[in-house]
């Protein structure tokens, strides 16, 4: 995974890829990683809901390429969709 990119390539347990948009990326000194959020690009073409995914990741020392790692805990995905909300809010009040 591309840490700071607008798309990455994501590899599912069959071994498919799939490139995916990133929506964003946040730190969380709680529980000390990182988090991307992402959908398949191309899904925002459809004018269904958008299936939203979410790991975590560490980045390596250049800031860069990370492998995704599931959530472990509720609270993580508590985090997470507190962020999600957030970000839709805002992104709300833009337009």
């Amino acid at each position: 995974m591309n840490h700071g990119e607008n798309n990455i390539t994501v590899v599912d347990e069959q071994g498919n890829e799939q490139l995916c948009e990133v929506l964003f990326t946040f730190d969380s000194e709680e529980f000390g990683k990182s988090y991307v959020l992402y959908y398949p690009v191309g899904a925002d073409d459809d004018e269904e809901d958008i299936e939203i995914h979410a790991s975590a990741f560490t980045p390596n020392e250049n800031g860069e390429d990370g492998d995704l790692m599931p959530i472990e805990t509720d609270e993580e995905w508590d985090l997470i969709e507190e962020m999600l909300n957030t970000f839709l809010e805002e992104q709300e009040n833009e337009e």
